[in-house]
């Protein structure tokens, strides 16, 4: 999953005011001719776009009457590019969606219910959790074509030679062995994140959330989220424990980091397997350990599931919706989810598309087995935007600007405003 934090935002949003939805490309669109559908991809233009843009075309030669407009679309710019196509009427006929937004879109009507359809023909084969988290009041509204989840990835090397035979289980074995690697290595053994996506794993480990979702409250500052975060902000200092780093290319920092072995671990997502081959550190990709996000203190262990969706825009004409459910058929098959994890090193949705090519690289296979302990996100509508307000405050809290207390209190007030129903 990308979270605007990746290569994409370099990428420059062109053609966008030309790719409105099919139905209303009226040049290629005569009875006698091809369908032209239009579909916003979001993934990495570097590492992923490009076996993306190979299997369009693949499709267009097994189906002659269909062209496909491929439009890369930076991740952090895409959601609110389609939320204001939509609502005038000029969305793309296919959108790769994270996780995340198909409650919302869902909720808009902008997508288009997928039950029954050919597009949901091999319902069966995905994994069901990706397929309910799919899903809003009872209706299908994407088709699950990557996964994700983070995890603790670190440098066997590094461990090896701190003395330490296997990944710590919980936050505290990490920070003692943060100590140890830095003692014996000279490197920094951890460094984490300011930002909220990665610090949900800490609300986790407390057996919490930002929200109770069923009991419609707010939780992001009772006691049990203030335990979590008070261990997040915690592995910011001490031995072995790099400093927050709460500038603007902070993902840029980490990740370089780590890639050429100058910090043991960090948490990260699969998106990033690619680039942590092209890393001095992992030139012999065995070196990479791949491990669940440490548990806290409720001994509960786990971090968000990502990963994104093909949906079909609602408000396109029934040709260009055919044309469409027959293309997310061909995007998420087994043979075409093989291709994509092949090419990207990203994790298939269904569980056919784990062959024994696949699961040979060690990043997928690392990622596969920490699948298990992924949470699911509330089919809650506004539940992505919650993170919002974390990102404004945590950099403060990491970075000594302002205290726990007043930055989930201001957290708080700023999350009543986008879910006014919730109590505190």
């Amino acid at each position: 999953m990308r979270r605007g934090i990746a290569a994409t935002a370099l990428v420059a949003s062109f053609a966008l005011a030309a790719t409105a939805c099919g139905g209303s490309d009226s040049g290629s669109d005569k009875s006698d001719g091809p369908v032209t559908i239009t579909w916003w991809d979001t993934s990495n233009a570097t590492n992923e776009a490009p076996t993306y843009k190979a299997l369009a075309k693949e499709f267009e030669k097994a189906n002659p009457k269909i062209k496909v407009k491929y439009v890369n679309v930076p991740f952090d710019q895409a959601q609110n590019k389609f939320d204001t196509a939509a609502g005038s009427k000029g969305a793309p006929d296919i959108l790769r969606s994270e996780v995340g937004w198909t409650p919302a879109f869902a909720k808009k009507g902008f997508f288009l219910p997928l039950d029954g359809t050919e597009a949901l023909a091999d319902q069966g084969k995905f994994q069901p959790s990706l397929i309910k988290q799919a899903q809003y009041e009872g209706k299908t509204y994407g088709v699950p074509l990557v996964t994700d989840t983070l995890a603790l990835v670190y440098n066997k090397d590094l461990f090896k030679k701190a003395g330490i035979a296997k990944a710590p289980a919980t936050w505290d074995e990490l920070k003692s062995d943060a100590a140890t690697v830095q003692k014996k290595t000279g490197v920094d053994g951890y460094w984490g994140s300011t930002q909220a996506y990665y610090a949900q794993s800490f609300l986790y480990g407390e057996g919490t959330d930002t929200v109770d979702a069923t009991a419609k409250k707010i939780t992001v500052n009772s006691a049990p989220a203030k335990k979590a975060y008070g261990t997040w902000q915690g592995l910011f200092s001490g031995k072995g424990l790099h400093k927050a780093d709460t500038t603007a290319d902070a993902y840029a920092h980490i990740q370089d980091a780590f890639v050429n072995g100058k910090v043991a671990a960090i948490v990260q997502g699969p998106w990033e397997i690619t680039n942590f081959y092209k890393g001095s550190a992992f030139k012999d990709k065995a070196n990479l350990g791949i491990a669940t996000v440490p548990a806290g203190s409720s001994g509960k262990a786990g971090a968000p599931t990502g990963g994104h969706n093909l949906s079909v825009y609602a408000g396109s004409d029934k040709a260009h919706q055919d044309a469409s459910l027959k293309f997310l058929k061909f995007m998420t098959s087994a043979s075409s989810q093989e291709t994509i994890a092949l090419k990207n090193s990203t994790l298939p949705t269904r569980d056919d598309a784990y062959t024994a090519k696949v699961k040979a690289d060690p990043g997928i296979a690392g990622y596969q087995g920490v699948l298990s302990a992924a949470q699911p996100r509330p089919a809650l509508p506004e539940y992505s935007s919650l993170w919002g307000p974390l990102d404004t405050e945590l950099p403060k809290i990491a970075g000594g600007k302002e205290s726990l207390d007043k930055g989930l209190g201001n957290a708080e007030t700023a999350i009543a405003k986008l879910v006014p129903d919730f109590s505190k």
